[in-house]
């Protein structure tokens, strides 16, 4: 018999008390594989401070990094029906929007925003993959529409954040109809002399990409993020063949002309700075036409 690990220990945490240890402490970086301080990780942008790795960051940490002062307003998206298909599974969906509301303290996948980078006002539509994997259904088709309404009355460039793993299933052919309807959005602001800046996060993928996500004047990507329509999985099985290395990550889709910059998530507001003093001249002047990444 162990006399101290039986009997003194007990009595020791009987007389001091067990402290309650946070869960969240650590993190495992999917990059590098060490173990991070997840303290460490938020001062850094939830960038691993050894490899580079991006980790997945809340919206509004994102918005406030990008926005002067980490300032804001929220621009008000009108309400669709809850769930109009009355979809369930193993739950109901108005119960999965509900449980993403209360977990997330937004409405649905989507946070239109207007501030100012660098002085310049703009307007931002972001992505919360949080919220049940930041699929667009007739909600997010209707921000990216609110969004793209707002740069036009106001003559402000629009700056779009996906991340997405799609179209969001519960709402079945209403989901798909919000492709055809975002892209149409982006085509507005084009053709109002606009900047239309798509920045591409993990992940982007499913019919978000395959829309509005891929119509950029100037795309940009962070760091390591997945790119594409389908799995790559689901296309090594379907074409019988091993995709090269590194596919769908953003920077092969830059070597192969899909993405014009991928930059870290510290330089993203000085990148998107200097693409708009590019783009767009001071305000109460006539906006420069958007400049097409292939001129």
């Amino acid at each position: 018999m162990n006399w101290l690990t039986n009997f003194v220990k007990p009595k020791i945490r009987a007389l001091v008390g067990a402290k309650d240890i946070p869960d969240n402490l650590w993190q495992k970086c999917h990059g590098c594989g060490q173990m991070l301080f997840q303290k460490d990780v938020d001062a850094n942008a939830h960038v691993c401070p050894l490899c580079g790795y991006h980790f997945r960051i809340a919206i509004k940490k994102r918005l406030a990094m990008m926005y002067d002062n980490g300032q804001y307003q929220t621009v008000a998206v009108p309400p669709v029906p809850a769930d109009p298909l009355k979809f369930k599974d193993k739950k109901s969906y108005a119960s999965r929007l509900k449980d993403a509301q209360a977990k997330g303290h937004i409405h649905d996948a989507i946070l239109v925003t207007e501030g100012s980078i660098d002085g310049r006002e703009v307007v931002i539509a972001a992505f919360d993959f949080h919220f049940m994997g930041g699929s667009m259904g007739a909600a997010v088709g209707e921000g990216i529409v609110v969004a793209a309404d707002r740069a036009v009355a106001k003559r402000l460039p629009l700056v779009v954040i996906p991340a997405s793993g799609g179209a969001r299933m519960q709402e079945g052919i209403i989901s798909l109809m919000q492709m055809p309807r975002t892209t149409i959005a982006a085509r507005r602001v084009k053709e109002a002399g606009l900047p239309y800046i798509v920045i591409l996060t993990d992940p982007t993928t499913g019919g978000v990409s395959a829309s509005f996500a891929m119509l950029g004047d100037i795309t940009l990507a962070e760091p390591g993020a997945v790119i594409g329509f389908a799995g790559a999985r689901v296309i090594e099985e379907t074409i019988r063949q091993k995709l090269p290395e590194g596919f769908q990550k953003a920077e092969y889709l830059m070597e192969h002309g899909m993405v014009d910059m991928v930059v870290k998530r510290h330089d993203m507001k000085d990148a998107l700075a200097r693409l708009l003093s590019l783009l767009y001249f001071e305000k109460n002047k006539k906006p420069g036409a958007a400049v097409s990444a292939s001129q």
